[in-house]
């Protein structure tokens, strides 16, 4: 089957121009007070809502929110705060485990390179990218299925893995927007172009998106 066809460069910029026009500022939905309780927070929302990890971590980052004092509860104390989790009980023994290395190999404080956080336990190109670009500015691409899924209907990329679409959207998304870029994918991919039934007769880009299978308007 052949491959569905780019956007133009004036409609991905009008793409991201209308996003921004709805929401200037958009923010994670994770709940955290610094860089250490963002890590934490997004390797454990791996295959869990963020809505179940906020219940949880709200508890525990009252108690833990350095490395020092999340090394001090111990594995099974961070198993009883997150045990609501899906997978809580290896994600615990990573939470320990990489709390650890930032103390022994950071000085306690949150790497900003990319390369150092995927050293850590729990911790891949997605969860680092969000790591650099909401903790420390960094204009990165972290591709979860909502992103994956959006940028493929809409033609913002032809990737076929989370890093070609990472490496599509990087080169195509205009440098005014890249900074923001990924949280306005994530929101429209959860709460508009949703991957069952995508609300395409209220999606604000649908003019523009190349999606054959949009959802049609009632009459």
């Amino acid at each position: 089957m052949p491959r569905r066809t780019r956007l133009s460069k004036p409609a991905i910029a009008e793409i991201f121009r209308r996003l921004e026009a709805a929401d200037p500022h958009p923010k994670s939905e994770l709940e955290y007070v610094n860089p250490f309780t963002l890590l934490v927070a997004v390797v454990l929302s791996a295959q869990s809502t963020d809505a179940g990890v906020n219940k949880a971590t709200r508890a525990l980052f009252k108690i833990a929110d350095t490395p020092e004092k999340m090394v001090r509860l111990d594995e099974a104390g961070i198993r009883e705060f997150i045990k609501t989790i899906g997978l809580y009980r290896n994600k615990a023994r990573n939470v320990l485990e990489l709390s650890r290395q930032l103390i022994a190999n950071h000085g306690g404080n949150v790497p900003r390179d990319r390369a150092a956080l995927e050293a850590l336990p729990g911790v891949g190109r997605k969860t680092a990218n969000v790591v650099m670009n909401v903790a420390f500015g960094e204009p990165t691409m972290a591709v979860d299925t909502h992103v994956f899924r959006v940028a493929n209907r809409t033609g913002l990329s032809r990737g076929r893995t989370p890093l070609e679409v990472e490496e599509d959207l990087l080169r195509v998304i205009p440098a005014e927007y890249a900074l923001h870029a990924h949280h306005w994918l994530i929101l429209h991919g959860r709460y508009v172009c949703k991957a069952r039934r995508p609300e395409c007769p209220s999606c604000s880009i649908r003019d523009l998106c190349l999606f054959e299978a949009k959802t049609p308007c009632s009459n």
